[in-house]
């Protein structure tokens, strides 16, 4: 059973291939990109492509590529149900309402008259958000009525760009600060005012709808877990100086003190209701209740690496190191085997 893997070396793809080669797994690698990648899969009974939703040919096709070759009956990672809401903040409001998970309370309006009533009669603050973006990009708190009415105006006149020159440098110039990052990805937020990203120039621009989510007051952190073929991983996340995200901070902690196993024990559950291959829940706290805020499929590898051990099904700790990519390739294989 031959498993093909998209050849790229930027997220999962290269982890997956070592796990393959160590573990004897017959694997192909292959172009996605290419015209003729259906014929490139004739051999292979399951692909796994690692796709972004910042790189601008990924989002021209890779679901609709992952999710043909399921209709054929292949295995793919990620599948139809982890992937069709991938960064899309919009479609994960709808899923997470639809199964009573406890999602933190969150509002789209298309019309802007009923979303400057609806500005009215709230209270703020609230969170605005535009549907896709991480690592805290496109997120800003709206503190009064004028404030919202403000994006509502410019979500339903001009809209919004996706990539936000002057935050993206300001958020690089912090990191640098802090010592995370280096004067190079400073010179890059300057070069992205003269030249857009190819991204930039194809992602085009948020226009027609409005979200909103309820802004959960004094928290100081967020917990991601990560739950992949019955076992779960969790890192905390400090927000940043003067702001209230946390997600894209790079301030974390790791230690198994830091996390709540009734948190650990709902990941694993909503991911069960869910039927997800792979799953990242961010979650905040409204007083001790743990809230999605939202749900993706892939995240930065690197940030992982030192997680200290990881939760089995029945709630067991394991304070060993491990391989989520491993994990990945043998879900795959355990499908493959069924």
């Amino acid at each position: 059973m031959k498993i093909a893997i998209h050849n790229s070396k930027s997220g999962f793809h290269q982890r997956w291939i070592n796990y393959c080669k160590e573990n004897s797994i017959n694997y192909k690698i292959v172009d996605c990109y290419a015209t003729d990648i259906i014929e490139q899969m004739s051999d292979c009974y399951a692909l796994m492509w690692h796709h972004s939703h910042m790189n601008s040919k990924d989002i021209v096709f890779a679901q609709k590529l992952l999710f043909a070759l399921e209709h054929a009956g292949k295995v793919v990672f990620p599948d139809f149900k982890s992937a069709w809401h991938f960064d899309d903040k919009v479609a994960q409001k709808y899923l997470l309402e639809a199964i009573s998970a406890p999602l933190v309370p969150t509002w789209v309006f298309y019309s802007k008259a009923e979303a400057n009533a609806w500005a009215q009669r709230t209270q703020f603050p609230k969170v605005f958000k535009l549907r896709s973006g991480a690592g805290s990009s496109n997120v800003k708190l709206i503190r009064d009525k004028t404030e919202a009415e403000k994006h509502i105006k410019k979500a339903f006149g001009k809209g919004f760009s996706q990539y936000n020159a002057w935050e993206s440098l300001k958020d690089r110039w912090l990191k640098f600060r802090e010592g995370k990052s280096d004067f190079q990805d400073v010179l890059k937020g300057f070069i992205r005012f003269v030249y857009p990203s190819t991204f930039t120039r194809m992602a085009g621009k948020e226009i027609g709808y409005v979200y909103f989510q309820e802004f959960i007051p004094d928290n100081t952190f967020d917990i991601r877990v990560i739950v992949i073929d019955e076992k779960a991983f969790a890192i905390k996340r400090l927000v940043r100086r003067h702001d209230f995200r946390a997600s894209g901070s790079g301030n974390i902690l790791y230690e198994k003190e830091n996390f709540n196993e009734s948190t650990i024990k709902l990941a694993f559950t909503l991911a069960d209701k869910l039927q997800l291959q792979c799953v990242a829940f961010d979650f905040v706290y409204d007083q001790i209740e743990p809230k999605v805020v939202e749900i993706s499929y892939g995240f930065m590898k690197e940030g992982y690496d030192k997680c200290v051990g990881f939760w089995d099904r029945e709630l067991v700790w394991h304070q060993e190191p491990f391989n989520f990519c491993g994990w990945m390739v043998e879900k795959v294989v355990k499908q493959l085997q069924r």
